[in-house]
């Protein structure tokens, strides 16, 4: 079932249209390079917290950044891609991971606890206990905070805690999209070993709109907008991490390599050079960034 292409929409770019298009391939980029430009100070021994990487998985948050404006997030452990796509400050993320007081906590957590506020959006940090911020993202709907966007991995699904909160929001109508992205791993581990159900139908099940796709970002985007007035609901995405549960290694090539995808897709629009020139823009804003 695991593949690129799999749910994927035939002419969702298209539809979307150039300047969208373009923007998510921007806040890709900005995530991408702000990750790989992390790695390099962690092998300079710069950076000593441990990192949960969004490299490969970055397309995900930066669609659903576009569908929802306003919202409060709450991340799991791998979220450098939705502080980034949502909005956060490039730099206080960086000194968290620095642990300098400027950093979104203090400098005192760093990677996986991630956190910031705007006027729009408030992204809560995660505090490692997996899955936990499933149950929270259901009591802050409950308690009247506006829509919720909560992102968790096929590993947290796994928690005793999770269908609970899946089910009572979906008992109270609760306005929570639930976003599973689901790299098949938990550490190294594949679901095929874990267990032998799936987390799109135990959704199904509890009464949640659920849809399973790959990590499309263009589909993404029109299934979250369709999701949004009929939450709750569930998206499992089909990503590929590229580096390490932690760290900065790899386990060799994955599956497939979204980014280069949505490149080849930007060029086929006849957007090339458009997409070229982002690029670039962004790998240079996170180079000098991270020249500190």
């Amino acid at each position: 079932m695991r593949s690129a292409e799999y749910g994927v929409r035939p002419g969702a770019a298209a539809s979307l249209g150039p300047k969208l298009c373009l923007e998510i391939f921007r806040r890709t980029c900005r995530s991408r390079y702000f990750d790989l430009e992390l790695s390099k100070a962690v092998v300079a021994k710069r950076v000593t917290y441990p990192v949960y990487m969004s490299l490969g998985q970055e397309s995900v948050a930066a669609a659903l950044s576009l569908v929802f404006p306003k919202i409060s997030l709450c991340t799991q452990h791998r979220c450098h891609s939705y502080f980034i796509a949502f909005g956060g400050d490039p730099a206080r993320a960086r000194d968290e991971l620095l642990g300098l007081p400027t950093g979104s906590s203090g400098g005192r957590v760093g990677s996986n606890c991630l956190q910031f506020e705007t006027k729009d959006v408030t992204m809560y940090g995660h505090h490692g206990l997996i899955g936990e911020n499933v149950p929270q993202a259901v009591g802050l709907a409950l308690g009247g905070i506006g829509e919720v966007l909560c992102v968790f991995g096929d590993g947290a699904a796994e928690e005793d805690y999770i269908f609970p909160a899946l089910g009572f929001a979906a008992k109270k109508e609760l306005p929570v999209l639930f976003i599973c992205e689901d790299n098949n791993l938990s550490i190294l581990t594949p679901v095929s070993v874990r267990r032998d159900w799936t987390l799109p139908d135990v959704s199904e099940k509890l009464g949640l709109p659920t849809v399973n796709i790959s990590d499309d970002p263009w589909t993404i985007f029109q299934v979250a907008s369709e999701l949004k007035d009929k939450m709750p609901a569930l998206i499992n995405v089909y990503v590929c991490r590229h580096g390490w549960h932690v760290g900065v290694g790899d386990d060799g090539p994955p599956e497939w390599n979204r980014f280069e995808i949505m490149k080849a897709q930007l060029s086929a629009m006849g957007l090339k050079d458009e997409a070229e020139k982002i690029e670039l823009e962004e790998k240079i804003s996170m180079e000098r960034l991270w020249a500190v």
